[in-house]
């Protein structure tokens, strides 16, 4: 596959990839807003928004590098988003595509676009290895997942995998990717090391999106049709026990104390969840239930486990949780449609 290299990302591989290890990035939050074919910017230390980046058509997820330095976002390129979402989900989820789809790479410095590598069909979640050598992207319309060697920023390996594969995780020792197919119902399992995927674990109906506990110990997958979400035992590769939560549970996200699961509960279009369920993982209950906005879609948890940031994809708004008292202490106003959420360090 070929891939769009702008100016600045060719000075960037001659001048930059050997520093990547250095100073650390400024602190941001970034919201891929599917709807509004932006990226929003949130500045932690205020809580508020302080930019925006224009991407490609559908921006569905993004996730920050390793490193911090760069923030990649799925698209669906310019093919108009007129078909339905995937069964069984709400529409706003995410539009399926009939055309290749791309990543875009964003310096979280500059808040530039630095390079475009395209995909396959109707990409849905992008996901880095710790080491930042490759980025895993799920490809619904074609039941793949695209591997990008990060370095050569082109497309090494295709992995078919189950159907309408959707969200994908890392688990914290970069040996495996959980992978949650959606109309599938079930996890795919990928050895990081030969980009194959080994066994499927059969999960329920309709998983949305996979996490795991920092710890290595428990893998999650939300179950969007049954409102629950499974606990996965990753030595065993087998679910162990499923969790009530809310409507539509959608992104799931372990504290980094492996102490505490974040549900966000999304419902739907018409009747929106507005809730983050928040898990004691010591006894496998819900210690709190917690009223975010409309729609609470993608969540995530910043390195030092103080704030939980989850997406509103109905409210067009990001909700601030404090983990501690279990309280919003901010809503943040964003692009339209705001679906993944990702932290910078």
């Amino acid at each position: 596959m070929q891939v769009k290299r702008s100016g600045w990302w060719v000075v960037l591989m001659q001048a930059g990839l050997l520093a990547w290890a250095g100073s650390a990035a400024a602190a941001k939050v970034y919201v891929a807003d599917e709807d509004g074919n932006t990226v929003s910017v949130i500045e932690p230390g205020s809580f508020t928004k302080v930019g925006s980046v224009a991407v490609g058509r559908g921006p569905h997820n993004v996730q920050v590098s390793p490193d911090g330095k760069f923030a990649w976002v799925t698209n669906n390129g310019a093919a108009p988003a007129e078909q339905p979402a995937h069964p069984g989900m709400p529409k706003g989820e995410h539009e399926s595509m009939a055309s290749a789809g791309e990543v875009w790479v964003i310096d979280t410095a500059t808040d530039g676009v630095v390079a475009k590598v395209p995909v396959g069909m109707h990409p849905a979640h992008v996901v880095l290895t710790p080491d930042g050598r490759f980025a895993y992207i799920t490809n619904g319309g074609e039941n793949t997942v695209s591997v990008v060697d990060i370095a050569a920023q082109q497309v090494v390996a295709t992995i078919a995998v189950g159907a309408y594969p959707h969200g994908i995780r890392i688990s914290p020792d970069g040996a495996e990717a959980y992978v949650a197919n959606l109309k599938g119902g079930t996890v795919s399992v990928i050895d990081t090391r030969t980009h194959k995927e080994v066994t499927r674990i059969a999960a329920g109906k309709g998983p949305a999106q996979v996490g795991f506990t920092p710890d290595g110990r428990l893998a999650f997958v939300s179950l969007s049709q049954e409102n629950r979400v499974a606990v996965i035992d990753p030595v065993a590769r087998k679910v162990v026990r499923k969790l009530p939560v809310g409507t539509v549970p959608i992104q799931v996200y372990a504290t980094p104390d492996s102490r505490t699961l974040l549900v966000a509960n999304q419902g739907t279009r018409k009747k929106p969840g507005n809730s983050v369920s928040v898990i004691d993982l010591g006894t496998f209950k819900t210690a709190k239930t917690v009223e975010t906005g409309a729609g609470a879609h993608g969540v995530v948890v910043d390195r030092e486990g103080r704030y939980a940031y989850v997406s509103n994809i109905y409210a067009n708004s990001v909700s601030v949780l404090d983990i501690e008292s279990r309280k919003v202490v901010a809503t943040v106003a964003v692009g339209k449609g705001p679906n993944g959420i990702s932290v910078a360090p």
